[in-house]
């Protein structure tokens, strides 16, 4: 996605503030309490709820005292249609802002969209270089030829192994689905290796401090994103291994996305916002965050991300294809 965005660390140190780029979109670790002293949870709790032996009895009689006042009509009145003025804007708390959900949520304790789902361990550093992956592709599709390599920053390990990374990540882009369909207007794409010609920009898994340094993770929007910085494409790992909210679980079809996603911009394709309700989420669009557009639209009003998407309701369904067959996000 354009623009950075992310999530409060684990510990202060991980938090950056570096350079911005084209993002798309907490962790998990809670601190346990200390044991007790042996006898203090007892005097605790005596301490703590003894002023309920005077308050609660006080509050029952008040509280009988009220209804008694609201049960009986004022004199003069019939009792008809004197319930009272409605509560004014006033009277109403203002709602929690960015807490809609846009789909059934699965998480313990609630997340926000934007937050970062909990899961498996993260890779949190790397050297600050990469290795680009052995492996190259035919050309594939017609028009305008781009070449691109798969690297990963060196130090980073996914359980799954390195390779998982690069052999995904070439078969995304090699779907008909995906930027090299003729919809697209004329586009082919070809990975190449280390041994072959220069490539046109880098597909780069990069450990989770990197991805927050070079994504400006900080700057307004603490969540965990990737972006695209020149030719290079940075995904985080954070993301990677731990998707998205929006996407409920479906870790798949997020990883489509997110590459999907973040080529988009080395292809000069900007964020969009949820074009209809109830349709599949543009590819565009920043499904890291939500798939809400009001959502979305909070967001932009904090860090713009040089879409103006309008606070109009639309929840769309998560899509990891810029062209995908008919409204099938798989």
């Amino acid at each position: 996605m354009r623009g950075p965005i992310e999530e409060p660390s684990d510990s202060p140190d991980e938090r950056s503030t570096g350079g911005r780029g084209e993002p798309l979109a907490a962790s998990w670790n809670p601190t346990p309490e200390e044991e007790p002293e042996p006898g203090s949870r007892r005097r605790r709790l005596i301490s703590r709820y003894s002023w309920g032996l005077y308050v609660v009895p006080l509050l029952v009689v008040i509280s009988a005292l009220a209804v008694t006042q609201i049960v009986q009509p004022p004199r003069g009145s019939s009792g008809e249609g004197s319930a009272g003025a409605a509560p004014t804007s006033a009277d109403v708390l203002d709602p929690p802002e960015l807490t809609e959900a846009p789909r059934g949520q699965t998480y313990e304790p609630k997340l926000f969209s934007a937050e970062l789902p909990p899961g498996g361990p993260v890779p949190k550093t790397g050297a600050g270089t990469f290795e680009v992956m052995p492996g190259t592709s035919p050309r594939i599709g017609s028009g305008k030829l781009y070449r691109y390599t798969i690297e990963i920053e060196t130090g980073v390990e996914l359980i799954e192994g390195n390779d998982s990374f690069a052999r995904l990540a070439e078969q995304t882009l090699s779907d008909p689905r995906s930027w090299t369909n003729p919809r697209a207007g004329g586009i082919s794409l070809q990975r190449v290796d280390a041994k072959g010609p220069r490539p046109d920009f880098r597909v780069t898994l990069v450990s989770r401090n990197t991805a927050r340094e070079v994504c400006g993770y900080g700057n307004g929007l603490p969540y965990d994103a990737s972006c695209r910085i020149g030719e290079r494409v940075y995904i985080s790992t954070a993301r990677w291994v731990r998707g998205a909210v929006a996407f409920d679980g479906d870790i798949g079809t997020y990883r489509r996305y997110v590459v999907n996603h973040e080529v988009g911009h080395v292809l000069d394709n900007d964020h969009v916002a949820c074009t209809e309700q109830g349709e599949l989420a543009p590819v565009m669009m920043q499904q890291t965050f939500s798939v809400s557009n009001n959502e979305l639209h909070k967001l932009n009003e904090r860090v713009s991300q040089g879409t103006e998407i309008p606070a109009n309701g639309f929840v769309c369904k998560p899509n990891a294809w810029p062209f995908p067959l008919g409204n099938h996000a798989a």
